[in-house]
């Protein structure tokens, strides 16, 4: 009987520790919920600077709310004459330890990093490093909008541009 008792008490002490909670972060849900902007399925053209000049290129973006909308799915493909040069699947969430977001990405390659990422005057600042920017935002026509950016020195040299509609 005793055995019985403690193999109960371990096990209780065992799935209480190791539960997950099914409350939802309101925090997380309420940072992550200033980012609507980006939810839904974009499609356009941008360019960007390569070493043989700059490349034009048609991009699609799927974005949801996940885990009751404390974190965001992106998915995004570019084309170049119809071959795949972009295929990458991020998500973004909120770093309640740092105060600021955590965008992770992912490619076919098998690389990922974790990059931190801010939301200033209503745009989306991400940072793949110290001297790299890109920044996202909704364009007075309502289009996804977004450029990158290098730093030297102190100048920021655009890269990049991406401008594309929603197709809800």
């Amino acid at each position: 009987m005793r055995t019985i008792f403690i193999i109960t008490l371990t096990a209780f002490i065992t799935f209480q520790s190791f539960g997950q909670s099914s409350e939802t972060d309101s925090l997380s849900k309420s940072k992550i919920s200033e980012l609507k902007f980006m939810v839904g399925n974009w499609k356009g053209s941008g360019w960007m600077m390569g070493k043989e000049g700059k490349s034009n290129f048609e991009q699609t973006e799927k974005i949801h709310f996940k885990l009751d909308s404390t974190a965001i799915l992106i998915e995004g493909m570019g084309k170049v004459n119809g071959k795949i040069v972009h295929n990458a699947l991020a998500i973004l969430t909120y770093n309640k330890t740092d105060n600021n977001y955590l965008f992770r990405s992912y490619l076919p390659s098998g690389q990922n990093a974790e990059f931190k990422a801010e939301l200033i005057d209503n745009k989306l600042y991400w940072y793949p490093n110290n001297n790299v920017r890109y920044i996202i935002w909704l364009n007075e026509n309502g289009q996804w909008y977004e450029k990158g950016e290098y730093k030297r020195e102190e100048n920021w040299t655009q890269f990049f541009e991406m401008t594309l509609d929603r197709v809800n």
